[in-house]
């Protein structure tokens, strides 16, 4: 019983050792105002995903939409985040209905800006369409400064650097 004890906490005194060198990733936090055009129906499901320069998924960092059933509706990152589904309670809220705004925090990952990485903004409303790249740039400085026109649902987002 005493040496299961000492293994046990061996263990936990070796898990902490390994953690307490893991420095967590530095992220650059961004007010993200999402305004949408004018549609009629249902709110908009929207997604904020960082791809890599081949545009391969590579971090979910938003989720508007709270319903997961209609996560799948959202196609091109539903091949991504439904292999994996990671828990995203904490990055999501409820849908935003057309000429609405949203405001949020997106937390970018600081080593990715200007580095080659995508921002993608993918929308998609029940019984409407679907936007796999309602808005898409290049993530740099420049482009994180500027407002960006939409394709689909959005009629533009604009950043600004908290």
């Amino acid at each position: 019983m005493k040496i299961k004890r000492i293994l046990q906490l061996t263990v936990m005194s070796l898990s902490l050792a390994v953690f307490s060198f893991t420095e967590p990733q530095e992220t650059t936090t961004y007010k993200c105002m999402i305004q949408l055009t004018n549609y009629s129906g249902e709110g908009a499901y929207i997604v904020v995903s960082l791809l890599d320069e081949e545009e391969v998924y590579q971090e979910t960092l938003y989720v508007q939409g709270e319903d997961a059933e209609w996560f799948s509706e959202i196609t091109r990152w539903w091949k991504f985040y439904g292999l994996r589904r990671p828990n995203i309670d904490a990055i999501s809220g409820p849908t935003v209905s057309g000429g609405n705004r949203t405001v949020n925090l997106l937390k970018i990952p600081t080593e990715k800006i200007d580095a080659g990485y995508i921002l993608r903004f993918e929308t998609s409303v029940e019984d409407q369409a679907y936007y796999p790249d309602d808005v898409q740039f290049e993530l740099t400085q420049d482009n994180l400064s500027k407002q960006t026109e939409g394709r689909g649902f959005i009629r533009y987002i604009r950043m600004i650097k908290q």
